[in-house]
């Protein structure tokens, strides 16, 4: 005795997974390339601003 199984996905998964993404939550490459931007040189500044205050801090404790 043999069963033969057939399983369709009617708008299930993979219908999912080949879909387009949503139409307006793209950004656009420019607006990337600023916000990129932004966050580099706000880690940058977060990063100087982190050393200013520990070498303040270790160069007046050596006193």
């Amino acid at each position: 005795m043999t069963t033969s199984i057939t399983i369709t996905e009617p708008g299930g998964a993979s219908a999912a997974r080949n879909a387009p993404p949503a139409p307006g939550r793209k950004l656009p490459g420019w607006l990337w390339f600023i916000v990129l931007w932004c966050v580099g040189v706000g880690s940058a500044m977060s990063l100087g601003f982190a050393f200013k205050l520990l070498m303040n801090a270790t160069l007046f404790a050596i006193k």
